[in-house]
C-alpha cells in the first residue's frame, strides 16, 4: 500500500469514525442494550483482535513502567490475585468471575491457581466464545447470567470475583448484593472496577460533566460508582465481616489508554482482516478511548478496588436491599 493511499484511508477513515461517534451512541437503555453491545463486539472480532482475551486494563505497575499491552493485562489477574490474598487459598476452591468476558481471566485463574472457575456474563455470544477458547483439561465452565438477578443459591461460592462490570449495573446496591449472597461465609470477594469521583464534596465542574456523559453514552453504562459510595453499598448489604478494603490503582492502569490505541498501529495486520469498515469501526472507539485517558488522568475518573469477607450472618436478606438505582 503507497504511503498516499494509507494518508487517505487513514485521514478519510478518521472523518467518518469522529463523524459517527458525535451522531450515534450506545447509551444504556436496559440490561438488553449491554448484551447486544458485547454481542456485536465479540461476532466481529475486533475488540479481541486488538485487547486479547482479556477485555480489561492491564497493570503496569506503580509507578508504571513499559510493558507490552497483552502482558500488562495478565499481570493485572496476577495483581489482583495477590492484592486480594486469593493466592493463599487452596486449590480447587470454587470461584465465580462475574461479567467474564471470554474468560482470559477465568483461564488463568483456573490454569494458574487451580481454581474450579465459573463464569457468567450476560452475552451469549461472550459465552460461546469463552467456551471456544477454553481448552480440555481447564477447569472453567460459562454460562449467560444477570448479576443483578445472579442464578445460583445464597453461599455458593468460596470466591466471587469481578472486574470492569459495575459501570453496566443501573443498580449499584443490588449489585454489592448479588456478589455477597452468593458468597460462602468466610468467603472472600474482589471486584475491580472503573469509578468516578466522589462528588458529594466536590461536584462535577463545566467540562467534567460531558465528558462523563460521553464515557457514559458511548459504551453502554449507566453511571459509575464512586470508590467511597461502592464501599458504602458492600457494608450496607449486612453481610461484609469488618470492613471493606479499598485501594486506587489509577496509576497502575493508566497506560492502559493510549496502549489501547497503540495496537492499532503496532498491529497493522487488521486492516487486512477486517477491512476498511472494520479500520473505521476500530478509529470510531479512538474519542472514547482519548476521553477516558482525560478522565483518568485528572482525577475526574479512578479505578477503584475493593476487597471483603462474607460474614458468617447477615443483617438482612438481599430482599431488603433497595432497588433504585445507586448514582454515587
Amino acid at each position: 500500500m503507497s504511503l498516499v493511499l494509507g494518508a487517505a484511508l487513514l485521514s478519510g477513515g478518521l472523518a467518518i469514525a469522529v463523524g459517527g461517534y458525535l451522531l450515534t451512541a450506545r447509551s444504556y437503555e436496559s440490561a438488553d442494550s449491554v448484551a447486544n453491545a458485547y454481542d456485536q463486539w465479540t461476532q466481529d472480532g475486533i475488540l479481541e483482535f486488538y485487547w486479547g482475551e482479556h477485555i480489561h486494563l492491564g497493570h503496569y505497575g506503580d509507578p508504571p513502567r513499559r510493558k507490552d499491552f497483552r502482558a500488562a493485562k495478565a499481570d493485572f489477574v496476577h495483581e489482583m490475585a495477590r492484592w486480594g490474598g486469593l493466592d493463599a487459598l487452596p486449590a480447587g476452591s470454587t470461584l465465580l468471575d462475574v461479567g467474564c468476558g471470554i474468560g482470559g481471566s477465568s483461564r488463568l485463574l483456573a490454569r494458574d491457581y487451580g481454581f474450579a472457575v465459573t463464569g457468567v456474563t450476560i452475552s451469549p455470544q461472550q459465552v460461546a466464545r469463552a467456551q471456544q477458547l477454553t481448552p480440555p483439561g481447564v477447569n472453567a465452565q460459562f454460562q449467560v447470567g444477570d448479576a443483578l438477578d445472579l442464578p445460583f443459591p445464597d453461599g455458593s461460592f468460596d470466591v466471587v470475583w469481578s472486574v470492569e462490570a459495575g459501570p453496566h449495573m443501573p443498580d449499584k446496591a443490588r449489585f454489592a448484593s448479588e456478589l455477597l449472597r452468593v458468597l460462602k461465609p468466610g468467603g472472600v470477594l474482589v471486584v475491580a472496577d472503573w469509578n468516578q469521583r466522589d462528588d458529594r464534596q466536590r461536584p462535577l465542574n463545566g467540562w467534567e460533566r460531558p465528558v462523563m456523559r460521553q464515557l457514559l453514552d458511548q459504551w453502554s453504562h449507566p453511571a459509575f460508582a464512586s470508590i467511597e459510595g461502592f464501599a458504602e453499598e458492600l457494608a450496607a448489604t449486612g453481610w461484609v465481616a469488618g470492613t471493606v478494603e479499598t485501594a486506587d490503582w489509577t496509576q497502575a492502569t493508566l497506560p492502559s489508554w493510549l496502549d489501547s490505541i497503540w495496537q492499532g498501529i503496532v498491529r497493522p495486520q487488521g486492516l487486512v482482516r477486517f477491512g476498511l469498515s472494520g479500520f473505521i469501526k476500530s478509529l470510531r472507539e479512538v474519542p472514547t478511548l482519548l476521553l477516558m485517558r482525560l478522565a483518568f488522568g485528572t482525577g475526574l475518573c479512578r479505578f477503584g478496588m475493593f476487597r471483603a469477607v462474607r460474614a458468617a450472618t447477615g443483617a438482612r436478606s438481599p430482599q431488603a436491599a433497595t432497588s433504585e438505582p445507586s448514582l454515587v
